[in-house]
């Protein structure tokens, strides 16, 4: 039994793990790098391995750094099937579609520049139709059911905390009658958050692969997040600004509406205007209110519209995302993307950046080499959308926010382990953190091991 690390090794991004078990070959998600210029080409590389051969492919979450080469896994001869769970498939028909969007209107913008200078013109990384396409292979998937996969692999979907729909896996394999158990965190959410559900605790496993996005942090403003939301809000709205907030459209857009629900419900909401000017995140918001089922008790209590209060706006259509510009009161504008990548929030910035009166709030982890790293470290000046904008607004950040758990957290769900597994292998986290995580796990009895891409490991 072997497995690769094609993705999310010594980086954040691109989770892909390949499996070969006795001539069979399986994947456990198929993720999309984001970040650096060095590490998007990623993407347009061929994968480590052959489409056409892979039987079965398990996702753990909708997050396109883990589903997002999905659509181009389909379109290069994978006939296999998705097994995932029923709140994911639904993410992923409007993520893909999204991305793919994307990935056409960039790609028609770079021709026309190879065009000027004479270079043959590129194709997409996959169109709108390879997105749509992909979905065909989707099998939904109930938590915590055992289901056969084949004579030699089982699997069982675990709550992971993170986002609606996103999985633990654990795999069971026959090796030789002998019975082998690998176990697949994928991103692991906080404990006591609202939406979702704490993760599983597993008690058993031989091996562990877990990510490390915050393998060196912890959330230093846990269990606060709502009264420093309604502090920025307040103190912007006093300014007369603009609060932007570059938003992730699954999970954190949510969560900052949740708490704005409860905080307008309380009374303490100024009286301004709150945009969600993203389609996907608007999209992704009504995928949330349809699956009741992953809501944890606290969520439950505020239906049937716990995303929805007086003076929240949505932002489909462009022509009004374009009117913001010329909005003079007061507004929260919550925008995609979460890392400022692409997406809506770019403009907001060309138009906000700027202006002191303003502040920015970053709600999410920003990956090494993005715009939203390089204003929360400190630039001066960015440079964007064509043009160099110098950096005056206020510059703030929610920890808590995030879906995804801190060390602590990560080593209270490593500790659930009855009996600590063969070896723990580091994946889905910058290197710095993947070194200061094995360090503390190592410090605890854990035997870990960080691989880099595309290394294969020997299981026995």
């Amino acid at each position: 039994m072997k497995v690769k690390f094609c993705g999310a090794a010594r980086i954040v991004t691109g989770s892909c793990y390949h499996l070969e078990i006795k001539g069979k070959q399986y994947l456990v998600d198929c993720g999309m790098f984001q970040g650096k210029k060095e590490i998007t080409k990623l993407n347009y590389e061929k994968f480590a391995f052959d489409p056409k051969k892979i039987d079965y492919l398990f996702l753990t979450h909708a997050h396109i750094d883990h589903s997002g080469l999905i659509p181009k896994l389909v379109s290069q001869g994978f006939r296999g099937r998705i097994l995932t769970t029923s709140a994911t498939t639904d993410l992923c028909k409007i993520m893909f579609v999204d991305s793919a969007g994307i990935q056409e209107s960039d790609t028609e913008r770079e021709n026309r520049m190879r065009l000027r200078q004479g270079l043959p013109a590129r194709k997409p990384l996959y169109t709108v139709e390879d997105a749509k396409h992909s979905i065909k292979h989707f099998r939904n998937i109930k938590y915590g059911k055992m289901y056969t996969v084949d004579d030699q692999v089982k699997v069982r979907y675990r709550d992971a905390g993170h986002i609606v729909g996103a999985a633990i896996i654990e795999m069971f394999i026959n090796d030789g009658g002998k019975e082998k158990k690998l176990v697949f965190s994928g991103d692991l959410g906080q404990w006591n958050i609202p939406i979702v559900k704490d993760p599983t605790l597993i008690s058993e496993a031989d091996y562990v692969f877990i990510e490390s996005t915050y393998g060196d942090r912890i959330h230093k403003d846990k269990g606060k997040s709502k009264e420093l939301l309604l502090k920025h809000i307040s103190d912007t709205y006093k300014r007369g600004g603009k609060l932007l907030i570059p938003s992730f459209a699954i999970e954190r857009t949510q969560e900052l509406l949740f708490a704005m629900h409860k905080l307008s419900k309380e009374g303490k909401m100024p009286k301004e205007k709150v945009f969600l000017d993203s389609p996907l995140a608007i999209r992704a918001t009504k995928v949330f209110n349809k699956h009741h089922e992953v809501y944890d008790e606290e969520i439950k209590k505020e239906l049937p519209e716990p995303f929805n209060f007086e003076g929240l706006k949505f932002t489909q259509k462009a022509n009004e995302s374009m009117m913001l510009n010329n909005y003079r009161e007061p507004a929260v504008i919550i925008a995609g993307s979460g890392m400022c990548t692409g997406g809506r929030i770019k403009h907001h910035f060309k138009h906000g950046l700027w202006d002191p009166k303003n502040t920015v709030l970053f709600v999410g982890y920003q990956a090494e080499g993005t715009l939203g790293r390089h204003i929360l470290e400190g630039a001066k000046k960015v440079r964007m959308l064509g043009t160099e904008t110098v950096v005056k607004a206020k510059i703030v950040k929610i920890n808590s926010f995030s879906a995804h758990a801190d060390y602590r957290e990560l080593i209270k769900w490593l500790l659930g382990f009855k009996k600590k597994p063969i070896e723990v292998f580091i994946a889905h986290g910058e290197e710095t953190s993947a070194i200061a995580f094995k360090e503390k796990i190592d410090k605890k009895g854990f035997k870990s091991f960080i691989p880099k891409l595309n290394q294969v490991v020997k299981l026995n």
